[in-house]
């Protein structure tokens, strides 16, 4: 299962570990069982610290394996292999489990430790899912730190009867004791304010005490990142409010157009944009949600962001950063049946719907390549184009058109999802050319038709385009002096992460030179003096 290199560097991390652990496997008499076993017993010698028995159990699943610190009742669970993108999240298990501790906050570490009652976490995962890593980390952690808090991370594809009779149609799915709790990517600050009902008036009263900032940044993705890495350079006090640092990168798989980087992952990158924005003095404040902004002309010299939980912030210059998200047909069925078969990351969802039927909506670049990658996985695909023919590279079309399973359908109109008993049983389309009618009967539907800016909360504050981008002249500056934006809620085109990533440095550039060509507010001489 490991190769040589692996077992190296897997060796060296254990050498962290400060308390014994016991591994307690439970096999059956499948091939995977046998795989595990193999893990296991490759794992076990690399260090002194570590056992490994037989879980006799005749109510756990099967095959699965618990990390437990001996002489307590810390521990989690794995049911199935924890390979691919789990395998960090099982290093982590074994290095926290045995004591060494966490890089989390800790505000955030008191605040789980400190959460009553009795919690019984299932996690649903797929091995190729780029989200599932941060809620399975997240709650393993969670489970290391408060005993009332279990955990059992379960690959969804190993576990297809129990992921059916759950009707789990996308990952990751969370339940809590034994009920639906939460489903996509979460953090772990995200998964604590959830679980403490205190937590979001305890940190609105936190930030409502904050000194006024020189730049705010508005959202924590590859252009809000580098807007605050940028002002953070110049040594003006910097904020950046996220609802979900990373953004819309978080979401994506492979990166291969980053210059000097010639493959990444959007989670790699995302851990990496954070780790490098925390080189420098900002303030970030993750899982915020701004909701309106007020100009410095209408609230007594500093600009002012409202936030969802009823704090305010304020900034001598704002940097809008909000991203985009992923673009919905609109169509009857769609929302109703959003995670039990309509879907929009194929990366995380697809392993879910092997060998079944399943369409694709879009013919850009996103929808072929998604349409090529579920072709690997399921039963067969019917790629829906809205136009009369594809508009992805040609590479990409020429290899979809070279798949066996794949059915391409151009002039495509999609009118309507279906379902029943709860979940997708197929969609209709009509023609364009001819007007008539069909039905696809299939279980997956995944929607690749664009982006959204996420402005609609600045309608009626700031000059927007018709279709909802911010207005930006060449310096970034929006209709409000001392209100500049970047990336893809401006109407600059091509939404690239390396083009957000300029437009934000530009922006906070354009910051400074604002700050430095503008007095000082009366009401912060005020205060200073």
């Amino acid at each position: 299962m490991l190769d040589n290199n692996l077992k190296d560097q897997l060796k060296a991390y254990l050498e962290k570990l400060r308390e014994p652990i016991e591994l307690a496997a439970a096999y059956d008499d499948s091939k995977k069982s046998q795989e595990l076993k193999e893990l296991l017993e490759e794992i076990e010698p690399l260090s002194s610290k570590i056992s490994l028995r037989t879980d006799d159990d005749p109510n756990v699943r099967r095959p699965s394996f618990a990390i437990n610190r001996i002489g307590s009742d810390v521990g989690v669970r794995f049911a199935g292999i924890p390979m691919g993108h789990e395998f960090t999240s099982l290093v982590l298990a074994l290095l926290q489990v045995g004591g060494h501790p966490s890089k989390a906050a800790q505000d955030t570490i008191e605040q789980i430790q400190s959460i009553e009652g009795e919690f019984e976490f299932e996690s649903f995962f797929s091995l190729s899912c780029q989200n599932c890593p941060d809620v399975v980390q997240a709650l393993n952690l969670m489970s290391v730190l408060n005993p009332r808090i279990r955990h059992t991370a379960i690959d969804g594809a190993l576990f297809q009867d129990e992921v059916e009779k759950k009707e789990i149609m996308a990952v990751p799915s969370v339940y809590l004791n034994g009920e639906p709790w939460g489903q996509g990517r979460m953090t772990l600050e995200e998964i604590v304010v959830k679980l403490d009902s205190n937590a979001g008036a305890k940190e609105a009263r936190k930030i409502n005490e904050k000194d006024p900032f020189e730049v705010l940044v508005i959202g924590g993705g590859p252009a809000g990142a580098s807007a605050a890495i940028y002002a953070a350079r110049k040594g003006i006090s910097t904020g950046i409010a996220a609802e979900r640092f990373g953004g819309q990168v978080a979401d994506t798989m492979g990166i291969e157009n980053l210059i000097s980087v010639p493959y990444t992952e959007g989670p790699k990158l995302v851990a990496a944009m954070e780790q490098h924005v925390k080189e420098y003095d900002v303030d970030i404040m993750n899982m915020q949600r701004a909701e309106k902004l007020l100009p410095a002309s209408e609230a007594g010299g500093y600009h002012e962001v409202r936030l969802a939980n009823g704090a305010s912030l304020r900034a001598r210059s704002v940097i809008l950063s909000t991203g985009a998200r992923w673009r919905q047909m609109g169509v009857p069925g769609e929302e109703e049946y959003r995670n039990k078969g309509v879907a929009y990351c194929p990366h995380c969802d697809g392993p879910l719907f092997k060998g079944k039927r399943v369409a694709v909506i879009g013919g850009g670049n996103s929808g072929v390549e998604a349409a090529i990658d579920l072709a690997g996985i399921v039963g067969h695909v019917t790629l829906l184009e809205f136009a009369s023919e594809l508009k992805a590279d040609e590479v990409l079309q020429k290899k979809l058109r070279s798949l066996k399973n794949v059915e391409i359908v151009t002039s495509a109109q999609t009118t309507e999802v279906t379902g029943e008993g709860g979940k997708v049983n197929g969609l209709n389309y009509k023609d364009r050319d001819s007007g008539e009618e069909h039905h696809v009967s299939l279980e997956g539907i995944f929607v690749q038709i664009g982006l959204v800016p996420n402005t609609e909360w600045l309608k009626g504050d700031i000059e927007l385009s018709k279709h909802g981008e911010i207005v930006v002249n060449e310096r970034s500056e929006t209709s409000i002096p001392g209100v500049f934006a970047a990336g893809d809620a401006t109407t600059v085109p091509y939404k690239q992460i390396v083009i957000s990533m300029g437009e934000g440095s530009k922006a906070a550039l354009s910051a400074f030179d604002f700050l430095i060509r503008h007095e000082v507010p009366e009401e912060a001489e005020t205060e200073a003096a």
